[in-house]
């Protein structure tokens, strides 16, 4: 099995990004109370005062405001599926597995559209707020152990050098900089030993 990280690897530039703009263009009743409050904890966030599951929960506590959040997220996929990645159709397997911080209910019909398998961030879709930890760094690990006990992955596709936790965990591992694959700086270091 292959593994990959989404935003920034197979979907450019950021699907959670994409989704919060998308919602201000089609919800600003909804989004722009919550700005000012988002924009300073992103202050904090960007001083390291913050950790990253506060940010999200404040980016996300518009969603209250959003009514059918199910049929929002159907139509933004339908907007912006063409943004996956056409290197990452040309190899998708059935037995591929994303990993990614961005939550799971706005992953999950993308992830379904493509036939691959989803670990993300446990986001109550109608609140916003995180259930445990935002999947990210240690926590992809934690988590992929847990779903997938004892699996074994061949290739691992990231943007970002803080994923060396999964980079890790398989035989190879690539770096992905806009469609531009190399292999992870640690690949010529395992391939000596």
């Amino acid at each position: 099995m292959n593994t990959y990280d989404f935003d920034k690897t197979i979907f450019y530039p950021d699907s959670s990004c994409t989704f919060y703009l998308y919602c201000l263009r089609k919800f600003p009743g909804a989004v722009l109370p919550t700005a000012p409050r988002s924009l300073l904890k992103a202050a904090a966030y960007g001083r390291r005062k913050l950790p990253a599951k506060q940010l999200k929960e404040q980016l996300f506590s518009f969603l209250p405001g959003i009514g059918d959040i199910d049929a929002v997220v159907a139509r933004f996929w339908e907007e912006n599926k063409w943004r996956i990645a056409p290197w990452y159709l040309a190899q998708r397997k059935e037995d591929d597995i994303i990993i990614s911080a961005s939550p799971e209910f706005l992953l999950e019909p993308i992830c379904r559209e493509l036939g691959v398998r989803l670990i993300g961030t446990r986001m109550d879709k109608y609140s916003g707020r995180i259930e445990g930890e935002n999947c990210h760094d240690r926590e992809k690990v934690r988590r992929f152990r847990e779903a997938f006990p004892g699996a074994h992955t061949e290739n691992f596709y990231s943007d970002s050098l803080t994923d060396q936790p999964m980079a890790e965990l398989a035989d190879r591992a690539f770096l992905v900089d806009k469609n531009k694959l190399s292999p992870w700086p640690f690949e010529s270091r395992r391939q000596d030993r």
